[in-house]
């Protein structure tokens, strides 16, 4: 009973000692055997593992947490908050003078596109009048044009 109850203990050992390749394969075999095998072991490997890089990001939860973690020293906890402070009011700075930027570039692009839709329209109304006028020359040459008396 107890080699049944420790089976699966013993072979994320061993496939922990061979590394994700491992890994990655017991998980195509179990797809290819039986899929809900393949499907538990990706399960597992996405939710559950930490180790070789394989799995959900915690770590980086943890890195997060740390920064903001005494480290018992005085004088450098005051230097890093300080530090931490510059950086965020920094990055605040950069992230507004990105949206100013983007608005200016915004409004040049429609300032060109107003500009140019009102040069189109200037150059239908010109060739209008000036269609509406040889229109108006060719019927007074013929005489259909109208007549004065």
């Amino acid at each position: 009973m107890s080699n049944v109850a420790t089976w699966p203990a013993s072979a994320e050992t061993w496939l922990d000692e061979r590394g994700k390749f491992a890994w990655i394969g017991a998980t195509i075999v179990g797809f290819v055997v039986f899929w809900p095998v393949g499907l538990a072991l990706l399960a597992y490997l996405v939710f559950f593992k930490k180790k070789n890089g394989i799995g959900c990001g915690p770590r980086r939860i943890h890195s997060a947490r740390a920064a903001f973690k005494s480290s018992g020293n005085q004088a450098f906890d005051s230097y890093k908050g300080e530090t931490l402070r510059r950086l965020e009011e920094e990055q605040k700075a950069f992230e507004e003078f990105l949206q100013r930027l983007r608005e200016a570039k915004d409004k040049s692009e429609f300032d060109e596109f107003m500009n140019d839709r009102a040069a189109r329209a200037r150059e239908t109304t010109s060739s209008d009048d000036r269609a509406e006028a040889n229109r108006d020359t060719k019927e007074d040459d013929r005489g259909e044009g109208p007549i004065t008396i």
